[in-house]
């Protein structure tokens, strides 16, 4: 028994801190930015990635490796197929890094514009 796990706790061990940095990649949002707006991910899913006929990217709530699997095989029929013909997957890194750098949209409590017009139906 202590073979069996002298064995398998390295290798659980490796597992883990590969599916970490699959996780966190190591894109270049320069490169991404710039794929965004020359592959028009930007005409479904906006150019914050939260507006738009697509699903939002902001806040991107998918693992690297989950979001390239997902853009070479959508769920969606609207969506395209990017094979790695169009896109690299380390391309898709990049768009994946650049989409991590936009910001999330304020809650509507923090959007003054709200706030004046919820007082002034409230009068």
């Amino acid at each position: 028994m202590k073979l069996i796990y002298g064995v398998l706790a390295p290798l659980a061990a490796a597992a883990i801190l590969v599916t970490s940095a699959v996780g966190q990649g190591n894109g270049n949002a320069a490169k991404g930015k710039q794929a965004f707006m020359d592959y028009s991910c930007y005409a479904c899913h906006g150019f914050s990635g939260q507006n738009g006929p697509g699903n939002r990217l902001v806040p991107m709530k998918m693992a690297q490796v989950v979001f390239t699997a997902y853009v070479r095989n959508p769920k969606s029929k609207q969506m395209p197929t990017y094979s790695t013909k169009v896109l690299t997957d380390a391309q898709l890194g990049d768009i994946w890094t650049y989409v991590r750098t936009l910001p999330d949209s304020p809650k509507a409590e923090d959007i003054k514009l709200l706030k004046d017009i919820q007082a002034e139906v409230g009068k």
